[in-house]
């Protein structure tokens, strides 16, 4: 088996700032990111649908305007604005339009508590009792939208597939291999879990490290889930941000 010490983690696209829940400035997550010697680092704050810390989308422009500046301070890192955007069950199925999409060089989608159409309610209820919440059919709406929201949009990475609800990893895995959508095994949560990894990787899809970092020194961190793809079975060539030392 794969060591996970023999490997690195190239570029991370999957961080948040200020701009939403998370705790550093763009500044702060570009400046670990380079010392951590990553070739790249995508800053992508929650969709605009959350209702407690949803991205305002009237400050892309500042945004830009502060990649803009930081990236002549740190040439050795591609600085990419994208979204973490969330799924939901209606039309479009995700919490962006097709104008907001235009804006970012990459976006992310996951499913995310506190968003309306989301059944927030019940997966909740499931998440922290194991019930489904007096919904028997939780797992087919949940899947049905990210099934949807792959199909009828672009969607460079699904964040942590299988988290907060019940999902079908199975039929996930396949429309991402549909898609050439990458699966995200997660380092903030649990998900992609070493199980969901085994069924997934049956398929012809590929797979990514998000930090998920929510505070500047964790851009950058892959080790567990790394831990977790490699014990899962998961080759290394597979996972497209690491590499050899």
């Amino acid at each position: 088996m794969a060591k996970v010490e023999d490997y690195r983690m190239v570029y991370d696209h999957h961080t948040h700032t200020v701009y939403s829940h998370g705790k550093g400035t763009i500044e702060e997550n570009v400046r670990v990111a380079a010392t951590k010697g990553l070739s790249s680092i995508a800053i992508t704050d929650h969709g605009p649908g959350h209702l407690t810390y949803g991205f305002d989308m009237a400050k892309v422009g500042e945004i830009r305007q502060e990649i803009t500046r930081l990236q002549p301070l740190y040439p050795d890192v591609k600085i990419l604005l994208g979204i973490e955007a969330n799924t939901v069950r209606i039309s479009p199925y995700l919490d962006l339009t097709e104008e907001d999409k235009k804006q970012f060089d990459i976006i992310l989608a996951g499913y995310h508590y506190g968003i309306r159409q989301a059944g927030c309610v019940a997966n909740w209820t499931y998440s922290h009792t194991g019930f489904f919440g007096g919904d028997s059919t939780l797992k087919v709406k949940n899947t049905a939208m990210i099934l949807n929201a792959l199909y009828e949009n672009h969607i460079d990475v699904l964040t942590h597939p299988g988290d907060k609800g019940p999902f079908d990893i199975e039929d996930i895995a396949k429309a991402c291999a549909d898609t050439g959508t990458l699966m995200e095994i997660n380092m903030k949560h649990a998900h992609l879990t070493q199980e969901e990894i085994a069924v997934a990787a049956r398929y012809d899809v590929k797979f990514i490290i998000g930090s998920d970092a929510h505070v500047p020194e964790a851009v950058g961190a892959y080790q567990a889930s790394l831990a977790r793809a490699f014990a899962a079975g998961l080759e290394p060539e597979r996972i497209v941000n690491i590499e050899k030392r």
